[in-house]
């Protein structure tokens, strides 16, 4: 890897009427989480006739540079405010500060070298920026790094923004609206929204002992490799019939059914004591279940939910009852559920540790719904989807939508062992023929 240039983007327009937002505690919460890092392989574009990297970039540059004026939060930095009883409140401060914007060229990888390997080679990390950085040093470092690396026949751009900024679902509105400026538009067809849902609450929300909460001692996260599984949409009809059919039901999701069948299948070749905890961590999605919330609302809208059994009545019980779990959870977290929570938050606040992953712990996170390969900057879709070393915190399953149109694919991060132990597992790999 070789870096060319190091900028910093500001808005090239900044609106004077958003100067400070508040963070709630939907975004409060990720101060010590690391940066959603997320990236888009693309084929390399046909060549200008002169100087065609140069224009390229600069081409990026100041499409970024426009696209910032539709969102100033991630040209700005976190402010903070210190009180004399040890509290601590924070804020976004909209001083358009910038952006970083990296500029680098793999010169020996290819297309090839990425898609192909049977593990995503780790070689991807160098890819992005602010690998180890936490939410909360974003009170100097900028929201939003962007590093945009050649390859031999393509181009990687990756994106790594503040958790405390964004939701899954926030930064993919943000990264579609950078590659529709990119191929010429003026505006943004989805204009975020900023204001914040009125709840009972009092901004700015106050944190006690914050300094002390940075310095606990994080569990560092154990070797894991990350493996891509692509599921058609026969494969996803097939799992969710014969879930819902064990459960005399029709209301399981395809996720549900998905997610479900890697939980089972990690927890039966661990062979672990029937009567051990396995657990897996939903990420569930508040503005489909909150009017106060637009569509468009920029910021943190996601809350997470634990389904907990038994290792034997996991395996015992198969599919459709695990699949069932987890529909009952997604469905008894209603709009008067989040509204409680970020109430009860806000009076006694709780900092998510990344290294407080439990044994037997499975995390999950994405959504099919997300539009990635949409993201056209003017030359081609994308025809991969790269995550950061941020993401290999603990066991993990990443879901996002699959090339081929109803596909989903799930990248999961898994021990080589377990990988192992699941690919030899008959009843997980049938799932993969039709």
């Amino acid at each position: 890897m070789r870096f060319i240039s190091s900028s910093i983007i500001q808005a090239k327009s900044p609106r004077e009427e958003t100067e400070r937002i508040e963070l709630t505690p939907w975004d409060l919460q990720h101060l010590l989480a690391g940066y959603v890092q997320r990236g888009l392989l693309f084929h390399k574009p046909k060549p200008q006739v002169e100087e065609p990297n140069k224009a390229l970039i600069h081409h990026l540059e100041t499409s970024l540079s426009c696209t910032l004026d539709f969102f100033p939060p991630l040209a700005g930095r976190i402010g903070t405010i210190e009180y004399e009883d040890q509290t601590t409140s924070f804020f976004i401060d909209c001083n358009n500060a910038g952006a970083l914007f990296v500029h680098a060229v793999a010169e020996k990888v290819t297309i090839y070298d990425l898609i192909e390997p049977v593990y995503f080679p780790e070689a991807l990390d160098s890819f992005f920026q602010f690998d180890g950085v936490k939410v909360i040093e974003g009170t100097s470092k900028p929201l939003l790094a962007v590093q945009v690396t050649e390859l031999v026949d393509g181009i990687f751009i990756s994106c790594s923004l503040s958790h405390s900024i964004v939701d899954g679902t926030s930064f993919w509105h943000f990264f579609n609206s950078w590659s529709e400026i990119s191929r010429g538009s003026d505006h943004v067809s989805k204009p975020p929204i900023f204001q914040r849902p009125i709840l009972d609450i009092d901004y700015p929300i106050r944190i006690p002992q914050i300094k002390k909460q940075i310095q606990e001692q994080l569990i560092p996260p154990p070797a894991l490799k990350l493996k891509i599984y692509n599921f058609s949409r026969q494969n996803i009809v097939k799992l969710k019939t014969k879930a819902n059919a064990e459960m005399n039901t029709d209301k399981i999701s395809s996720l549900q059914a998905l997610l479900s069948h890697f939980w089972l299948s990690i927890t039966r070749n661990r062979h672990l004591d029937p009567n051990q905890d396995t657990i897996i961590f939903l990420v569930i999605g508040v503005r489909q279940k909150l009017q106060q919330l637009p569509e468009q609302y920029f910021g943190n809208a996601i809350q997470g939910a634990m389904v907990r059994l038994k290792a034997g009545e996991l395996v015992e019980k198969g599919l459709g009852n695990a699949a069932w779990e987890l529909n009952k959870i997604v469905a008894n977290h209603t709009g008067e559920k989040f509204i409680d929570f970020f109430e009860s938050w806000a009076k006694s606040p709780r900092l998510y540790h990344t290294g407080e992953m439990m044994s037997n712990a499975l995390l999950t996170a994405g959504s099919p719904r997300f539009d990635i390969y949409g993201n056209d900057f003017g030359w081609g879709r994308p025809i991969a989807l790269g995550h950061g070393a941020g993401t290999r915190v603990g066991e993990m399953l990443m879901v996002s939508c699959g090339v081929e149109e109803g596909s989903i694919e799930i990248k999961a991060c898994l021990s080589p062992e377990t990988f192992q132990a699941m690919e030899n597992d008959e009843q997980f790999m049938s799932a993969f023929t039709i």
